[in-house]
C-alpha cells in the first residue's frame, strides 16, 4: 500500500536503483509513486517475471531485425494467441501470455499485429476467467501495453499509430467496456488496478466512445465512484480516470455530483494535507474544477451542500509559509482556479451569490495574505491571486467596499490594501505581476464612480522634497500622492516604466467619469528644476513623457525589442481615456501648440509601432469630435485642416486601419475574451514556473508592438476604439460636407445701379443668389465625395474595409431634400392653420343657417295656425247657414264682415311673413356667395332644408 509520508516520495520521473532501493516504483501512466508492488507479490508473479525476461532473447531475434517480413511478425503473435486460446496446460497458456505482454510492450510491429487478432482472444480470457487470476492479470496487462504508445524515433506522424488503432478497435468490441467495469468488482487487487489503467489508457485515446459506453451501462459511474473508497493505489488510479472522464462530459459531471463526488474529493484533500499535499491533491482539485467549469447547477449544489469553507481552508498557509515547493505551487494554482470558476460563468445570479458568500467567508483576507503580504509566494501564484481579487470585486458592491476598507500590515506599517497593491505595481520587476495587479484597479474602478471619486480625492501633489524622495520611502504616502510620485519619477530620473504604469492606473481612475477628469485636469506638477520651469499641468507632463519615450526608443535602436515599445501605447491610452467626452481636457491639450505638432509627427512616423501611430490618430480624432473651442486656429475645422495639410486624410485613415488589423485589435479578441487555459497535468509545471514576458519574444522588427499590450488592451478597450473610430470618420466627413463659413467682402454685383428700379434690382439679386447656391452645392458635392472616398479608402483599398452607406453627392442631395422638406412642412403647417380658420368660419355660418331654418319653420307654423283658424271660422259659417237660414240679410252681413275682417288680418300677417322671407332670402344669398368663395358646396349645405315645410303643405292638401 502507499506510504502515508507523501512528501517524502520521489519526484515525478525519478527512477533507477536508488529509487527502487527505497521501496518505491514510479508508474508512468498515473504519475504516482508506489511501493514496489511486484516485489511484494506472490511467488507466481515473480516466476512470471522471470519467464518474461527469459523470452526477451527470443523476442529480439524475431522482432529485432526490421527487415523481417510482416507475415513473420503476424505469425509469431498468432502462435502466442493460439497457445493462449487452445493450450492444454495452464502453465503453457500463462507463459504464452507473459511472452505476449513483453512483446507487445516493446514492439510497434507486435502492437500492430496484436490489434488485428488479439482483442477477441484476450476478451475471451476475461469473460471466462475460470478462477485463473494470473491469466486475467496477464490479459489486462497485455491490453494496457497494447494501448500504451511506444517511443520510436523512426515512426513518422502520418504513419499508423498502433496504440490509437488498438484503442479504437477495443472500444468498438461489443460489451468490452461493460466487461471491464464488471472486473472492478473482483476481489483481486491487481485485476482492479490493471482494469483502471486500461480504462484510463482507453479514455486517453478514444474519449468520446468510452464516455458514451459508460453512460449506457447501468451503475457504470457508480462502480468508478466506489473505487475512490478502495485502497490508496486503486483510489488514485480511479481519481485519475475520473479526471480524464469529466473534462468535457456534462452528463457524467452531473452523475458524479449526485453520487457524492464533492464530499469524497474534499475528504481526500484533507487526508492528503491540503495545499501541502502531493499530486493526489492536484488531481482532486482538477476533478473538482472539471465538475464546476461552466456548470451553474453543480456550483449551486456545492454551495448548498458542503459550502465553500472546505475550499477556502486550502488557501490557509500552514507551517513553513516561506517554503513553496513546485507541488504546493501547483496545488495553490488549482484552488485559485476553482475560485475563478466560481466567480465567472454564464449565470449572473449564480455569480453574484457566489461572490456574496465568498466575501462573507473572508476569502478576500486569504487572497490578500497570499498575493500581497506574502511576497515570498511564486509570481504565478501572486498573479492568479490578483485575477481572483479582480473577478471578486467586479460589479459586486459588498466586495468593493470590503477591499476599499481593508488594511494590511502591522503597527506603524499599516496601510490600505489598495496602496499596497499600487506599490507592487510601481515596484515589481515582473511584467506579469504588473498586468495582474493592474486588473485589480480596472475591476475596482469599472462602473464604480464613488470609488473613482474616492481615489481621485487623494490626488494632491506633495512638495518637491517628497517628490524627489526615493521610491522606497513612500510607505506613509496616500494613494494619490504615491500615484503622482510615480507619475513624476520620469522627471528627475527618466524612469518611464514607472510613469507608464502609474499612467495606466490613472486611466482607470478617470474612465467614464467626467468629474474625475476635470479634477485631475487641475493638478499641476512642479518641475525638478523650478528655476527653469514653473509648474505645468499633469496633462502636459504626460505629453512630455510621450515625446521622451520616442527619444528613448531612438537610443535603444540597437536592442532588438526595446522595453520602451510599450510606454507610448500606455500613455496614449491614458490620453484617449482622458480626452473622451471631455471638452475641457481637449481645450487644455490644445492650449499648447507643440502638442498638436507632436501628435502629427507621431502619426507620420514610420519608425513608431502600429499601435502608437493608430492611438495617436485616435487622440487627434478626439480633438475633432469633442472640440468646443470657438477660437480660430484651434476649432475642429482647423484641426481637420491641419491633418489634411500635414498628414493627408488618406494617410491618416490608413493609420487607423493598420491598427485595426494588428494582432492587438484582432476580430477574435473584440468578440469575446479568450478563456483561461485549464490547469491540467500536462501544463501544470509550465504554469507553476511562469516566465515573465520576454522582450526577445518579438522579431527583430522594432516596429512590432510589445506582447504585454495584448493583456492591457482587453476586448472592452478594443471595442471602445472601434466605435470611437467610426465617430471620428463621420465627424471628419461632416466637417468637410459643411465647411466653416467665413466672412467675405460684399461683391460689387450686389450694389444697386443708378438707373435700376427696385423690381429689376430684386430680380437681379435673385438670379445672383440662385447662381451662388448652385455653385455652393457643387462644391459641397465634390467636398463630401472627397471626404467619403478618403474615409472608405483609408486602408489602401483593402477588401476588408466596409463601404460607406452613402457617397458624398448623396449626402449633399439628402441634405438639400431635407431642407426642402422642412420648408414644405412649414408651409403645410401654415396652410393647415388657415384651413382650420376657414373651417371654423364655415361652421359658424352653418350654425347661422340652421338658426334661420328654425326661424322659417316657426313662421311656417304660425301661417299654418292661421289657415286652421280660418278653416274653423268657415266651418262655423257653414253651420250657421245650414242651421239658421231665417236670419236673412243680417247673417249674410255678419258673414261678410267676419270674412273681411279675417281676410284683412290674414293679409297683414302674410305681408309680414313675406317681408321676413325676403330678408332671410337676401341673407341666404350672401351666405351662399361667401361659402362659394370659401370653396364650400352650398347645395350640400342646403340639402334637406325646407323638406319639412313641403311635407306639411302636402299634409294640408291631403286634408283639403
Amino acid at each position: 500500500m502507499c506510504s502515508k509520508t507523501y512528501p517524502s516520495w520521489p519526484h515525478a520521473g525519478e527512477s533507477g536503483p536508488g529509487c527502487r532501493s527505497r521501496g518505491y516504483v514510479f508508474d508512468p501512466v498515473s504519475g504516482y509513486h508506489y511501493y514496489d508492488l511486484i516485489n511484494q507479490s506472490s511467488s507466481k508473479l515473480m516466476k512470471k517475471m522471470d519467464l518474461v525476461s527469459g523470452y526477451k532473447g527470443m523476442v529480439g531475434l524475431v522482432f529485432g531485425n526490421e527487415n523481417n517480413s510482416t507475415s513473420n511478425e503476424d505469425s509469431y503473435v498468432e502462435r502466442l494467441l493460439d497457445c493462449i486460446s487452445n493450450g492444454k496446460l495452464p502453465e503453457d497458456r500463462r507463459n504464452a501470455m507473459a511472452e505476449l505482454q513483453s512483446v507487445v510492450a516493446e514492439s510497434h510491429a507486435a502492437q500492430l499485429a496484436f490489434g488485428e487478432m488479439g482483442f477477441p482472444v484476450l476478451l475471451g480470457v476475461l469473460r471466462e476467467r475460470d478462477d485463473d487470476v494470473e491469466m486475467v492479470r496477464g490479459a489486462l496487462e497485455t491490453l494496457v501495453s497494447a494501448l500504451t504508445p511506444i517511443a520510436h524515433p523512426k515512426l513518422h506522424a502520418n504513419e499508423v499509430q498502433p496504440a490509437l488503432m488498438n484503442a479504437d478497435l477495443l472500444s468498438r468490441e461489443g460489451q468490452s467496456i461493460s466487461l471491464l467495469l464488471g472486473l472492478l468488482e473482483e476481489d483481486d487487487f491487481y485485476i482492479r488496478y490493471y482494469t483502471l489503467q486500461l480504462l484510463t489508457a482507453l479514455l486517453t485515446n478514444s474519449p468520446n466512445r468510452l464516455q458514451e459506453a459508460i453512460l449506457a451501462i447501468p451503475r457504470g459511474i457508480t462502480r468508478l465512484m466506489d473505487m475512490l473508497m478502495d485502497r490508496e493505489v486503486i483510489r488514485n488510479e480511479a481519481l485519475l480516470l475520473l479526471t480524464y472522464l469529466t473534462r468535457e462530459a456534462e452528463e457524467i459531471q452531473k452523475i458524479l455530483v449526485f453520487e457524492g463526488a464533492f464530499e469524497k474529493i474534499f475528504s481526500i484533500i484533507k487526508e492528503e494535507g491540503g495545499s501541502e499535499g502531493g499530486v493526489v491533491v492536484q488531481d482532486c482539485l482538477e476533478l473538482l474544477n472539471n465538475l464546476l467549469r461552466n456548470n451553474s447547477s453543480n456550483q449551486v449544489l456545492l454551495r448548498e451542500t458542503i459550502g465553500f469553507d472546505s475550499l477556502i481552508s486550502i488557501l490557509k498557509l500552514r507551517g513553513t509559509t516561506y517554503s513553496f515547493t513546485q507541488q504546493k505551487t501547483i496545488n495553490l494554482l488549482s484552488v485559485l482556479e476553482t475560485i475563478r470558476l466560481l466567480l465567472n460563468g454564464d449565470s449572473n445570479t449564480n455569480i453574484l451569490t457566489n461572490k456574496t458568500i465568498l466575501v462573507q467567508r473572508k476569502v478576500l483576507d486569504y487572497l490578500l495574505m497570499l498575493g500581497v503580504e506574502s511576497q515570498w509566494a511564486p509570481v504565478s501564484v501572486r498573479c492568479l491571486v490578483f485575477h481572483c481579487i479582480g473577478d471578486l470585486i467586479s460589479g459586486h458592491r459588498q466586495s468593493l467596499d470590503a477591499l476599499a476598507s481593508k488594511s494590511l500590515g502591522d503597527g506603524s506599517e499599516v496601510e490600505p490594501a489598495l496602496n499596497s497593491i499600487l506599490r507592487i505595481i510601481l515596484r515589481t520587476s515582473s511584467m506579469q505581476e504588473f498586468i495582474a495587479a493592474d486588473y485589480v484597479f480596472k475591476s475596482f474602478c469599472e462602473h464604480n464612480s464613488d470609488g473613482q471619486k474616492m481615489l481621485a480625492s487623494t490626488l494632491i501633489p506633495h512638495p518637491m522634497s517628497i517628490t524627489n524622495a526615493r521610491f522606497e520611502e513612500d510607505v506613509n504616502m496616500s494613494f494619490g500622492s504615491m500615484l503622482l510620485h510615480g507619475l513624476a519619477m520620469s522627471e528627475h530620473d527618466g524612469d518611464l516604466e514607472i510613469s507608464s504604469r502609474a499612467a495606466s492606473i490613472l486611466s482607470h481612475v478617470m474612465k467614464d467619469n467626467i468629474q474625475c477628469k476635470e479634477k485631475v485636469l487641475q493638478i499641476k506638477l512642479e518641475s525638478s528644476m523650478p528655476s527653469l520651469e514653473s509648474a505645468e499641468p499633469l496633462l502636459h507632463r504626460m505629453v512630455k513623457y510621450l515625446a521622451l519615450a520616442s527619444s528613448r526608443k531612438g537610443k535603444e535602436e540597437k536592442s532588438t525589442t526595446p522595453r520602451s515599445s510599450y510606454f507610448q501605447p500606455i500613455i496614449l491610452k491614458l490620453l484617449v481615456t482622458w480626452l473622451y467626452d471631455c471638452p475641457k481636457a481637449v481645450q487644455s491639450f490644445l492650449d499648447s501648440r507643440p502638442h498638436l505638432t507632436y501628435l502629427i509627427e507621431l502619426v507620420s512616423d514610420n519608425e513608431s509601432t502600429v499601435c502608437a501611430r493608430g492611438l495617436a490618430a485616435v487622440v487627434l480624432g478626439e480633438c475633432v469630435i469633442y472640440n468646443k473651442i470657438v477660437e480660430s486656429g484651434k476649432d475642429a475645422f482647423a484641426i481637420v485642416d491641419t491633418i489634411s495639410q500635414k498628414v493627408g486624410l488618406t494617410s491618416y485613415f490608413l493609420r487607423l486601419d493598420e491598427m485595426q488589423k494588428s494582432f492587438l485589435f484582432s476580430s477574435e479578441k473584440s468578440t469575446q475574451p479568450q478563456p483561461r487555459k485549464p490547469l491540467t497535468r500536462s501544463n501544470a509545471n509550465s504554469m507553476a514556473e511562469m516566465e515573465d514576458i520576454d522582450d526577445n519574444e518579438l522579431t527583430d522588427n522594432r516596429n512590432d508592438d510589445h506582447p504585454m499590450l495584448a493583456s492591457m488592451f482587453d476586448s472592452q478597450f478594443v471595442n471602445f476604439i472601434k466605435s470611437l473610430e467610426g465617430g471620428i470618420r463621420d465627424s471628419i466627413v461632416q466637417i468637410y460636407s459643411h465647411p466653416k463659413s467665413n466672412v467675405s467682402v460684399v461683391p460689387a454685383e450686389l450694389e444697386q445701379k443708378k438707373d435700376e428700379n427696385d423690381r429689376d434690382y430684386i430680380k437681379r439679386l435673385k438670379l445672383f443668389v440662385e447662381k451662388q447656391c448652385s455653385e455652393i452645392q457643387d462644391l459641397l458635392n465634390r467636398n463630401a465625395t472627397l471626404a467619403e472616398d478618403l474615409a472608405n479608402t483609408g486602408g489602401g483599398g483593402s477588401a476588408e474595409t466596409k463601404p460607406r452607406s452613402n457617397n458624398g453627392s448623396e449626402r449633399v442631395q439628402i441634405e438639400t431634400l431635407r431642407r426642402d422638406l422642412q420648408e414644405v412642412s412649414q408651409r403645410l403647417e401654415m396652410f393647415k392653420t388657415e384651413n382650420s380658420n376657414i373651417q371654423n368660419e364655415a361652421l359658424s355660418y352653418k350654425n347661422l343657417a340652421e338658426k334661420m331654418e328654425t326661424d322659417l319653420k316657426s313662421l311656417s307654423d304660425a301661417y299654418n295656425s292661421l289657415e286652421q283658424a280660418n278653416y274653423s271660422l268657415e266651418m262655423e259659417v257653414r253651420a250657421l247657414k245650414s242651421g239658421g237660414a231665417t236670419l236673412g240679410p243680417d247673417i249674410e252681413k255678419i258673414k261678410a264682415e267676419a270674412r273681411e275682417e279675417a281676410q284683412k288680418e290674414s293679409e297683414g300677417e302674410l305681408g309680414d311673413l313675406l317681408v321676413c322671407l325676403g330678408q332671410e332670402q337676401s341673407k341666404v344669398e350672401k351666405l351662399s356667395a361667401r361659402l362659394v368663395e370659401l370653396g364650400e358646396d352650398v347645395d350640400v349645405l342646403l340639402e334637406g332644408i325646407g323638406e319639412d315645410e313641403t311635407g306639411l303643405l302636402d299634409d294640408d292638401d291631403d286634408e283639403d
